[in-house]
């Protein structure tokens, strides 16, 4: 599939400031991150744990692309999956990988002592928080400096991207807009962020850019009402224009309204699922009703290739779920809002796939705010 015959191409414009960034992740998301960093001129090392994901790119030195970046080869100065030498002398390490990843990446990076500033791309819901628990527990086991490095965090991947070959990627989507927020001390980390993507926005807090993740609002209705479509085929559907009838549209902005009243308690007016999306530029911009979700959703032209999860193992609930659905209630129990879709959904997600996302995934006592109240945990997040 080659998208640059029907997209208009991004053309990245060199950097002035070029930066050393250690990309931590060879999937999807890493991958496009790679591509673009490298195209304006940054120094680009490319990480993954698993040796066997990496030897497609290291077999031809490069990564190949295609999409709305354009058609060609991106190569970073090293490809390796030594975390250590990943890091050695980067400015920046970007982390773009999936959720569950962010606790073990933390815990790596407190063993080797490392204090380079961190930027989660995406930190999707509590990942900072969760990030800097994680250095820090791992680092007073370890009779080390417990004080975090540095640690910024976007609200959402800057891509929509997919590896249908090993070696490729093919990025359809990239964000004109990111929600873009540092825990206490990591301002650095932040504007670092900014000078790789200039579309990065700094908003109050890293409440602010966990409850502007969209994925458990998108996903986890879609989820949970398209089970058995999803059983019965596989997959073989849109899941945001044939997976997105009335009735799916009608429960996700119930828990959409219930994200919006917890960003409220906090002190933030957000805005609603389609009217970010088409902020980000998921939704397209000739769509005046934000309201309808189905239609709104099934505007962008990216949104219109994207397939349902393939089995109930897929990402849409092991992530969202234990780490979208898990993290915002807990937010919201701090705040005292009420979520009862929310925790409808987590249930039923619990029930439909026998797993205790309740137990396993980012619970409070994960992002080291347990026991916290609604003024306790704007005071931690609170920078300045």
């Amino acid at each position: 599939m080659n998208d640059t015959d029907s997209t208009a191409v991004i053309r990245v414009q060199p950097t002035a400031q070029p930066l050393r960034v250690a990309v931590l992740g060879a999937g999807a998301g890493g991958a496009a991150a790679c591509v673009e960093l490298t195209l304006a001129g940054h120094a680009v090392v490319l990480w993954n744990r698993s040796a066997q994901a990496l030897m497609p790119f290291i077999g031809t030195g490069c990564v190949q692309y295609e999409g709305v970046l354009g058609l060609g080869e991106a190569r970073p100065v090293l490809i390796t999956d030594k975390i250590d030498t990943a890091v050695r002398g980067a400015d920046l390490i970007l982390v773009c990988l999936p959720t569950l990843s962010h606790a073990p990446i933390a815990r790596a990076l407190a063993t080797i002592g490392s204090r380079v500033p961190v930027v989660l791309n995406p930190g999707h819901t509590g990942g900072a928080l969760e990030f800097a628990h994680a250095y820090c527990t791992t680092a007073t086991s370890l009779g080390s400096d417990s004080t975090p490095p540095p640690i910024a965090e976007f609200n959402t991947l800057t891509y929509v991207c997919r590896k249908y070959h090993p070696a490729r990627v093919t990025i359809t989507g990239r964000a004109q807009a990111l929600r873009a927020a540092a825990l206490p001390g990591g301002e650095s980390a932040l504007a670092l962020g900014q000078i790789v993507y200039d579309c990065a926005q700094t908003v109050p807090d890293v409440l602010y850019t966990s409850l502007a993740n969209l994925n458990m609002t998108l996903h986890a209705p879609c989820a949970i009402l398209g089970a058995a479509w999803i059983e019965a085929t596989q997959g073989d559907f849109t899941f945001y224009v044939q997976g997105m009838t009335p009735g799916v549209a009608r429960v996700m902005s119930a828990l959409d309204a219930e994200r919006l009243a917890v960003g409220r308690a906090f002190g933030h007016e957000l805005l609603g699922v389609a009217a970010e999306m088409q902020r980000v530029g998921t939704v397209d911009a000739s769509v005046t009703d934000t309201n309808d979700l189905a239609t709104a959703i099934a505007s962008g032209d990216a949104n219109k290739k994207i397939r349902a999860p393939d089995s109930l193992s897929h990402r849409y609930y092991r992530e969202d779920f234990g780490h979208g659905l898990v993290p915002f209630i807990a937010l919201a129990q701090a705040a005292g809002v009420a979520t009862p879709v929310a925790e409808s959904l987590l249930r039923l997600g619990e029930t439909l796939t026998g797993e205790p996302f309740s137990q396993q995934g980012r619970t409070a006592a994960t992002m080291g705010i347990e026991g916290l109240g609604l003024e306790a945990l704007r005071a931690r997040v609170t920078t300045g």
